[in-house]
C-alpha cells in the first residue's frame, strides 16, 4: 500500500482513473475468504488525507461528544458570546469564578479577578 508522497504521485499520475482503479493501483486491496478482492476505500482515503497533511488522529483536545475543539467562538443571535464547557474544564474554571473584561481592537480578553494581565 502506497503512502505519503508516493501515494500522492500515483494519484496524480492516474489522473482521471475511476475510484476503484485508484484504490486498486495504490495497493489498497485485500482478499476475502471466498477469494474475491475487497477494495479498502477507507484506508485509502485516510492515507490520502494524511499524505496531504490532514491529521486524522486523536491528538487534538476533544470536547463533549468526542468532537474536536475548534477554538472558535461565535456571537449568538441574542448577542451573547458563549465559551463552552470543554474550554472552561480545560482551564479548571468553577461556577462563580469572576473575570475582568478587557476590550481591545476587535478582541476580548478575560482576566481572572485578582489576576495579572500579561499585556499590561
Amino acid at each position: 500500500m502506497l503512502t505519503g508522497s508516493e501515494l500522492l504521485a500515483k494519484v496524480k499520475e492516474l489522473g482521471d482513473a475511476s475510484k476503484s482503479d485508484l484504490v486498486r493501483s495504490c495497493g489498497y486491496v485485500s482478499t476475502k475468504k471466498d477469494g474475491s478482492e475487497r477494495l479498502n476505500f477507507t484506508a485509502f482515503y485516510e492515507a490520502l488525507l494524511e499524505a496531504k497533511g490532514v491529521d486524522l488522529g486523536g491528538s487534538g483536545k476533544v470536547g463533549k461528544g468526542g468532537r474536536k475543539l475548534s477554538y472558535v467562538a461565535t456571537v449568538q443571535g441574542n448577542g451573547n458570546l458563549l465559551v463552552g464547557k470543554a474550554y472552561t474544564a480545560m482551564l479548571d474554571l468553577k461556577p462563580g469564578d469572576e473575570f475582568e473584561i478587557k476590550l481591545g481592537r476587535k478582541q476580548v480578553r478575560l482576566i481572572p479577578v485578582g489576576g495579572v494581565d500579561e499585556e499590561e
